[in-house]
């Protein structure tokens, strides 16, 4: 979506030699016109200011192209701490989707600072319809609604640079994290890839590290950046915007403090960029899946690559981890 657009609009823009052809065509315009009473202090005068157009035009383009992939939660926000919060039906999911957009342009505001030239924010919570797009970062493209083939890094290639997770949350069973679960708090107790339990920002890291792009922000409660620090490494920068008290309560940031450390972690992180290494597994990849209830394994074992290991466990194989996320992805749903 945003890539072709982009590189439309500069593909159109003047490179080096067509600045030369006009400037040489201005020089040509003004003898023409002026003639021999046209002053030569005005002539070198033209010159110099085309000479400058010249240099800053080549100077622009030998600025180097960073692309940063934003991904988007609700809850981990700061204030968010209930389900009224975070459902297009609660009474407080207006503020809630509000600060959920303002933390995405704390975050765009970093990258822009850190050098990026192109920025695109994925929704990825619910129905991926909360950023409020009339209140977005105008410098950035936003990819809403569902379902996407990749959900919450729909539209990740290799041509990112960086990756940031905003409003992140603990995976599911996690002691103290706010409104803790793991892609759906109706059916899943936990997910394990290779015998690593994962939770959504490290699925998603996998997903990038097939791309070659690592995460290099997570935001979130104490226990999200936490468990980043450690599945992801050291060197992942995170913002701690609350501390969680339980699954629904919080010591938090305000909306203002939040993006305000938002902002100064998404630049630091980009900046740092080059020191973080994707999260990648060797193939061949073994997805568990563990349901919270035993009659949803009953429908996951009717697909003929799918196992059952346990009264609510399903186990598959496969080479391919973007195969595998998508068939993971379709038990999922096969459990409502």
């Amino acid at each position: 979506m945003g890539h072709n657009e982009a590189d439309a609009v500069r593909s159109v823009r003047p490179k080096g030699k067509k600045s030369i052809g006009i400037f040489y065509e201005l020089f040509r315009l003004i003898r023409l016109t002026g003639g021999i009473m046209v002053k030569k202090e005005f002539i070198l005068f033209i010159v110099i200011c085309l000479f400058m157009f010249l240099i800053a035009t080549e100077i622009s383009y030998g600025q180097e192209k960073i692309k940063v992939y934003i991904s988007v939660d609700i809850e981990g926000i700061a204030g968010v701490v209930n389900g009224d919060q975070t459902s297009s039906s609660g009474n407080d999911y207006g503020i809630a989707r509000k600060w959920m957009t303002q933390e995405v342009n704390a975050a765009i505001r970093g990258a822009l600072r850190a050098g990026a030239t192109e920025i695109v924010v994925n929704d990825s919570h619910g129905s991926m319809r909360n950023i409020i797009i009339s209140e977005l970062n105008p410098e950035a493209y936003l990819i809403t609604g569902s379902p996407k083939p990749l959900s919450m890094m729909q539209g990740i290639d290799d041509t990112y640079d960086a990756i940031f997770l905003i409003g992140y949350h603990a995976r599911a069973g996690s002691k103290d994290g706010v409104l803790d679960h793991t892609y759906s708090s109706m059916s899943v107790f936990s997910i394990k890839v290779n015998g690593m339990e994962l939770g959504e920002a490290e699925q998603n890291a996998l997903i990038a590290g097939c791309y070659d792009v690592p995460i290099v922000l997570v935001t979130g409660d104490q226990i999200v950046c936490g468990q980043v620090k450690k599945s992801l490494g050291e060197e992942v920068e995170t913002a701690v915007v609350k501390e969680g008290i339980g699954r629904h309560a919080a010591k938090s940031l305000t909306p203002k403090a939040a993006q305000a450390l938002i902002e100064e972690k998404a630049k630091i992180a980009l900046e740092n960029r080059k020191r973080i290494k994707p999260l990648k597994f060797q193939p061949p990849y073994r997805f568990e899946l563990t349901y919270l209830r035993s009659y949803m394994a009953d429908a996951g074992e009717l697909i003929p690559q799918v196992k059952r290991t346990g009264p609510r466990t399903v186990m598959f194989e496969t080479n391919d981890y973007i195969e595998g996320y998508k068939l993971f992805c379709a038990l999922i749903g096969l459990a409502r």
